[in-house]
């Protein structure tokens, strides 16, 4: 095993951390997900959360070379274009009845990449805070939501087809 370690640079401790924490980070968003039978799950937004991780990861550095923070903002942005297919794809419209479901899915997508790319980084009081904050969101918003609409009766809580 001190062979191993030998050839591998210093820092790989914190990259397979960034990784592992991006990783769970997405699949907590996931399982949410999950529970509420969900088109997109645990291992689809870990993956996500995971991938983005990586790319950011891969943009960062390259043979121990910092590439800078132009380059960084064009992964971002490259990693941010391509989760709207993604999210796209989980956005379904009932022409029936005219109804659009499937947004907060597909808004999960994004949150699961914006907690791998803040993982990535190693910001960790991003990805802690963002992951608790997205998860108290999906898990309360429901019932606040309701319970505004009794409280002002501005729309049917029977209509909302968003999650």
């Amino acid at each position: 095993m001190e062979q191993l370690m030998a050839f591998l640079p210093p820092e790989t401790g914190e990259t397979v951390l960034r990784l592992v924490v991006a990783t769970l980070a997405g699949m907590a968003i996931g399982l949410n997900r999950d529970l509420k039978d969900k088109p997109i799950g645990m291992r689809t937004l870990g993956l996500v959360s995971l991938s983005s991780a990586m790319l950011v990861l891969s943009g960062s550095v390259y043979e121990g070379l910092f590439y800078g923070e132009d380059a960084m903002s064009r992964v971002i942005q490259g990693i941010m274009t391509g989760l709207g297919f993604l999210g796209a794809g989980v956005i379904l419209r009932d022409r029936s009845r005219m109804e659009v479901q499937g947004l907060t899915t597909a808004a999960t997508v994004w949150v699961a990449a914006a907690l791998g790319i803040a993982a990535g980084l190693g910001a960790w009081m991003i990805t802690g805070l963002g992951c608790t904050l997205a998860l108290a969101l999906l898990v309360l918003g429901k019932p606040v939501e309701s319970f505004v609409n009794r409280l002002f009766g501005s729309r049917d809580p029977g209509k909302e087809t968003s999650g």
